[in-house]
């Protein structure tokens, strides 16, 4: 049995930085809200040719493949950080910078389709772990990139990072 979506998080629950995610996730229901936009989010993916996926929306910029395979990443961190917190870890977890991930990664040797794929197995495994936290584990507070953060706002941020990421898609790539 799931437990019920945790209410939304304070602003003391996460670094300021990552208000500009959290603002973007309107619903209280972050799990609804995770799996709306797996489907939305795939659905937009799968709308772009191969031949748009090498886009870049101006020299220097990522690819529209590299920024999927952002995603990718950056959702992975993230609920590796709800997974450790969640379950009581107490050793402070490492940051990530996104322009080192990015170069130890080929992500325009890939087709977008399997971008996609990946995109939507890593949502699917981040809502089959949320889904089965306990009321406790939505409240643990834990240390990522040098900052407090609690499993709901970890949430939050995945959600909000996604729709952030999706937002430029949509604006600038296509």
């Amino acid at each position: 049995m799931s437990a019920p979506a945790p209410a939304r998080p304070s602003e003391s629950e996460y670094a300021p930085y990552y208000e500009t995610y959290v603002s973007l996730v309107p619903e209280a229901d972050v799990l609804g809200a995770l799996e709306r936009q797996a489907a939305e989010t795939c659905a937009l993916l799968r709308s772009i040719s191969e031949e748009r996926a090498g886009h870049r929306y101006e020299p220097g910029k990522w690819s529209i493949k590299q920024l999927v395979g952002h995603m990718v990443d950056a959702e992975r961190i993230f609920a590796y950080r709800a997974l450790a917190i969640g379950r009581g870890e107490l050793r402070p977890l490492p940051g990530m910078d996104q322009e080192e991930y990015m170069a130890g990664a080929d992500f325009d040797a890939r087709t977008l389709e399997s971008l996609a794929e990946e995109f939507e197995a890593v949502r699917r495994s981040t809502l089959l772990l949320l889904r089965h936290l306990s009321p406790e584990a939505w409240a643990r507070c834990g240390t990522a990139s040098d900052n407090e953060v609690t499993v709901r706002a970890l949430a939050y941020i995945i959600a909000g990072h996604e729709a952030h990421h999706a937002r430029i898609l949509r604006e600038r790539y296509l």
